[in-house]
C-alpha cells in the first residue's frame, strides 16, 4: 500500500498526516512549527476508537413514547436510518415551533469542534435554525466571560483589547518585571481558536528571560511558569488574587510609590477607591498584613513585590483562569487599578494585560484581516441566556435573574440542540446538569464520539470529524492559512453536517435559503474568494482555491509587530478617549455603582470564596486545562490515555497532604464534597501548593448511578465544582472556587465505561 502525506489543521496547530488505505497512521507537527503540539497523537486512536458514533441513534424510551421511563444519561439507544431520524427531527421542530414558538428552541452550540472556516459546528447549526425562525442563544463564553462583561465598563471591549495586547518582543526589550497572576501555563498555549500555524509562546518567553526580564509566578502551581523563566514562585491561596493586589496597592499608596499625575489625567474615581483601600470607608485598611492573612503569603514578601513593581518597568499579567472564580470580576478590575497606580499603562513593556497565555497567540501574532466565513444569518429571536446559566434555565424556566443591571427571565426551552461542544465537560456541578437535562421535551446532539453529552440526548447524529472533510484553517488571532484535506472518509454512516442540514432544510422547506444552491465545495471556494479579496485589500496576493489546496501553509505579515497596549490613549487621551462614560479608565464606575449589586460595587473590592466561607472541604480544588488534549476532545486518544493513572485522570497532591491520608503516588483517590464525588489517580508532587489539589479538566464524565452521589469513575472535576456564578453582574462560571475532601480509595476499582458506546440495538425498519 502507498502511504500518503496530507496536511490537516486543528485548534492545536498544523498536522502532517500519514494515511494508508483510508486509515490515519499518525499525525505529526508541521516541520516549520518550532513547538508543535503532541495533542496530534490523539487523532488516530480517538477517531477510530470504540466510542465512535457510527449510525443515527434515538434514545429507546423517547422513541417508544415514554421519555420519562428511563432518565436521560442512563438509557439504551436504538440505531435508525438517516431518513427516519431526519423525519423525527423535522416533526419535533414543527411541533415545538407551533406550540412554543422559536423561543422554545435553545441552540446550545458551544465548543471548539473544528478549526475549519466552513465546517464550523456553531455556524452550521445556527444558520439552519435562523432559516426556520431562530432560537434562544447563549451569550459569552466559559473561558473569560467575566472579562467580556466587566471590562467594557472600566476600560473598553475585552476582545479588542486582547488583539491589541503588547507584543512579547516589546516586553523583552523594555520590561524589567512581569508579574503573572495565575501564571503563564504553556499547556494552554498549545491551542488557539481557529488554529495556529506556528507555536511562538515558548520561544518568546525564553527570549524575555535571556534579555534579563524577571518573572513572578503567583499561582498554587509551580509549573504554571516555564522552567526557563526561573520565576519567583508565590503560591497564594486560590481565589485570593484580589486581596493580594489590594495589599500591593496599599504598599504603593502608603509609601508614595504610586503615580498621582497618571491617576489624575487618565482615570476617574481613584479617591473613592482610595477610601476603601485605606479603610476610611469600611474601617479595614487593606495592608500587606491584611493581604497576608487572606493569601497565605508573608507580609514582607508582599511589600517587597510592591517595591519591585514600582522600581522598574512592570507588566501585570492576569490569566483567564483567575476570573473563573467567585467574584471573578474583581481581580480584573483590581489589576487595572494596580497598573494605573503604577502609572505605566501605555508605556512599552508596562501596564497590564488580561489574557496572556489564554491561547497560543495573545501578544505573539495577530491576523492581518478577517477571513471569509459562512454567514449565520439573522436570528429573529432576541432572547439569550448567560453562557454558564444552562442548568438554571432548564430547571427554572421563567425565573428571574440579574444581568448587567437588568432583571431578565429564563426562557422555557422545550427543544435543546447541541453541536460542537460537550457541556458535561465544561459546565459545573454535573449531577445538577444531569437533573437539568431531564426537563426538555427533546435533546438533539451532533457528535463524533459517545461522550456523556451524547448519552443525555434523545437523538444522536453521527458527524464527520475535521480530518474527514475538506476545509481550510485560519485562526481568529493567527497569520496562517492552512489547507485541510479529507484524510479519510467518515466511518459507518457518519455524515458531513452541511449535507445533513441540507436534507433537513429540504424537509422544512428552506433548502434554498440555507444552501443558496451551493455544494460544500462551492461554499469553500466562495469563502476562499472572500479571503482572497480581503487579502488583496492589504496588498497580499493569495492563489486560487485549487492551487492553495495543493500547496503548503501560507503565512501573512504581522499587522503590528511592535504593538503597545493603550499607547495612543496615553499619548493623546482626549483624541483617543476610551469607550467608557468618562472616556478614561474608570477606577470607580458610576454605572456599576448605580446597579446597587451586593456582589459587585462601584470599585474593585474583596469578597471571600464561598466554599471557604461555608467551611466546605479541607483542600482547594484547582481544575485547569490539560496538556494532553483540547478540553475534552479525543480523551480516548493515545496521548490522553498515556497520562492517566489506573485509567483515571491524574490529580496533583502535595506530599504533606498525601502522607497523613496514606496516599502514595499511583494510588486511586476519592475526591468528594456535598455536590459530588469522583475517582482520580494520585500524582504526589511538590509542584502544587500544600492545601490544594489540581485535577485536569476534560476526562469524559463517567457516573456510576449505583454509587453514592453518582460517583464519577474517571476524574472529571466538574463532578465537584459549584454552579454558582461569579456575581449577579456577569453571571459567569466560577469553577475555580471549589473545595473538597479526599481519601484513598479502597476496594475493587470500577471499570471505565465512557470510552465504549452505550447499549445499542437496531430498529426494525419494516415496522418503523
Amino acid at each position: 500500500m502507498v502511504v500518503e502525506t496530507k496536511l490537516t489543521a486543528n485548534h492545536w496547530g498544523v498536522g502532517v498526516a500519514r494515511v494508508e488505505d483510508g486509515r490515519i497512521l499518525s499525525v505529526e507537527a508541521h516541520p516549520d512549527d518550532p513547538n508543535g503540539s503532541p495533542i496530534n497523537d490523539n487523532i488516530s486512536g480517538g477517531l477510530a476508537g470504540s466510542a465512535r458514533i457510527l449510525r443515527p441513534a434515538v434514545r429507546k424510551s423517547w422513541l417508544e413514547g415514554e421519555p420519562g421511563r428511563v432518565p436521560r444519561g442512563r438509557d439504551a439507544f436504538v440505531e435508525v436510518s438517516w431518513d427516519r431520524v431526519l423525519d423525527l427531527i423535522a416533526g419535533e421542530l414543527a411541533r415545538v415551533r407551533e406550540m412554543h414558538g422559536n423561543a422554545g428552541i435553545f441552540a446550545g452550540s458551544y465548543g471548539w469542534s473544528s478549526a475549519g472556516r466552513f465546517h464550523h459546528a456553531q455556524s452550521q447549526l445556527k444558520r439552519f435554525l435562523n432559516c426556520i425562525g431562530g432560537f434562544v442563544r447563549s451569550e459569552g463564553n466559559y473561558s473569560y466571560n467575566a472579562a467580556l462583561v466587566m471590562m467594557p465598563y472600566i476600560v473598553g471591549p475585552f476582545r479588542s483589547h486582547v488583539a491589541q495586547a503588547t507584543r512579547w518582543s516589546v516586553i523583552a526589550e523594555h520590561s524589567d518585571l512581569v508579574v503573572m497572576f495565575g501564571g503563564m501555563a504553556l499547556r494552554n498555549t498549545q491551542v488557539s481558536d481557529g488554529g495556529v500555524a506556528r507555536h511562538r509562546m515558548a520561544d518568546n518567553l525564553e527570549a524575555c528571560a535571556e534579555a534579563g526580564v524577571q518573572f513572578v509566578n503567583i499561582s498554587p502551581l509551580r509549573t504554571d511558569a516555564a522552567e526557563a523563566l526561573s520565576a519567583d514562585w508565590m503560591p497564594a491561596n486560590p481565589g485570593s488574587d484580589t486581596a493580594l493586589m489590594l495589599g500591593l496597592a496599599h504598599v504603593l499608596h502608603d509609601e508614595d510609590l504610586h503615580d498621582p499625575a497618571f491617576l489624575d489625567r487618565y482615570t476617574v474615581g481613584f479617591e473613592k477607591f482610595e477610601a476603601y483601600l485605606t479603610g476610611a470607608s469600611d474601617g479595614v485598611a487593606k495592608t500587606a498584613e491584611w493581604a497576608a492573612e487572606k493569601t497565605g503569603l508573608d507580609a514582607a514578601e508582599i511589600r517587597a513585590l510592591a517595591r519591585r513593581m514600582a522600581g522598574g518597568r512592570c507588566m501585570i499579567s492576569v490569566a483567564a483562569g483567575v476570573q473563573r472564580t467567585d467574584y471573578g470580576e474583581q481581580p480584573l478590575w483590581m489589576a487595572v487599578t494596580l497598573a494605573a497606580m503604577l502609572g505605566q499603562i501605555g508605556l512599552p513593556g508596562g501596564g497590564y494585560t488580561v489574557g496572556y497565555g489564554v491561547n497560543a497567540n495573545v501578544g505573539n501574532i495577530e491576523r492581518l484581516f478577517r477571513w471569509g466565513t459562512m454567514p449565520q444569518g439573522r436570528n429573529p429571536v432576541a432572547d439569550f441566556i448567560p453562557v454558564a446559566a444552562i442548568s438554571e434555565m432548564l430547571l427554572n424556566p421563567g425565573g428571574a435573574y440579574t444581568y448587567c443591571g437588568e432583571t431578565r427571565h429564563f426562557p422555557d426551552a422545550r427543544l435543546v440542540w447541541w453541536a460542537g461542544g460537550n457541556p458535561f465537560h465544561h459546565h459545573q456541578h454535573l449531577s445538577r446538569l444531569h437533573e437539568a437535562f431531564q426537563t426538555p421535551d427533546t435533546v438533539i446532539v451532533n457528535d463524533v464520539n459517545w461522550t456523556a453529552t451524547t448519552r443525555h440526548a434523545d437523538i444522536v447524529l453521527p458527524v464527520a470529524a475535521a480530518q474527514e472533510r475538506r476545509d481550510f484553517g485560519a485562526g481568529k488571532s493567527d497569520n496562517g492559512l492552512i489547507p485541510m484535506h479529507a484524510l479519510t472518509a467518515p466511518p459507518g454512516e457518519a455524515r458531513v453536517e452541511y449535507e445533513m442540514y441540507c436534507d433537513l432544510a429540504a424537509r422544512m422547506g428552506v433548502l434554498e435559503a440555507f444552501s443558496e444552491g451551493r455544494s460544500s465545495e462551492e461554499w469553500l471556494e466562495a469563502i476562499w474568494e472572500q479571503t482572497r479579496s480581503a487579502a488583496a485589500g492589504h496588498d497580499q496576493n493569495l492563489p486560487d482555491w485549487k492551487t492553495f489546496m495543493g500547496g503548503d501553509v501560507i503565512t501573512l505579515p504581522d499587522p503590528s509587530p511592535n504593538q503597545i497596549f493603550l499607547a495612543d490613549f496615553r499619548d493623546e487621551p482626549a483624541e483617543n478617549a476610551l469607550p467608557t462614560p468618562s472616556g478614561k479608565i474608570e477606577i470607580f464606575s458610576e454605572t456599576l455603582a448605580s446597579f446597587g449589586l451586593d456582589d459587585c460595587f462601584g470599585h474593585a473590592a474583596w469578597f471571600p470564596p464561598r466554599d471557604l466561607a461555608a467551611g466546605i472541604g479541607e483542600v482547594y480544588l484547582l481544575s485547569g486545562q490539560p496538556k494532553t488534549r483540547l478540553h475534552s476532545q479525543l480523551d480516548n486518544g493515545a496521548y490522553s490515555l498515556s497520562h492517566k493513572i489506573a485509567g483515571r485522570e491524574p490529580v496533583l497532591i502535595h506530599p504533606d497532604d498525601a502522607a497523613p491520608l496514606g496516599i502514595a503516588h499511583g494510588d486511586v483517590v476519592e475526591l468528594f464534597n456535598a455536590r459530588g464525588r469522583c475517582l482520580a489517580g494520585a500524582k504526589v508532587t511538590d509542584e502544587i501548593r500544600q492545601g490544594c489539589v489540581f485535577l485536569w479538566t476534560g476526562a469524559w464524565w463517567d457516573p456510576d448511578f449505583n454509587a453514592p452521589q453518582m460517583r464519577d469513575r474517571h476524574g472529571n472535576p466538574n463532578a465537584l465544582t459549584h454552579d454558582l456564578r461569579t456575581s449577579s453582574l456577569s453571571q459567569s462560571p466560577a469553577a475555580h472556587s471549589a473545595r473538597v475532601s479526599m481519601r484513598k480509595f479502597e476496594g475493587p476499582l470500577p471499570e471505565i465505561r465512557v470510552h465504549a458506546p452505550p447499549p445499542l440495538s437496531k430498529e426494525d425498519e419494516a415496522e418503523a
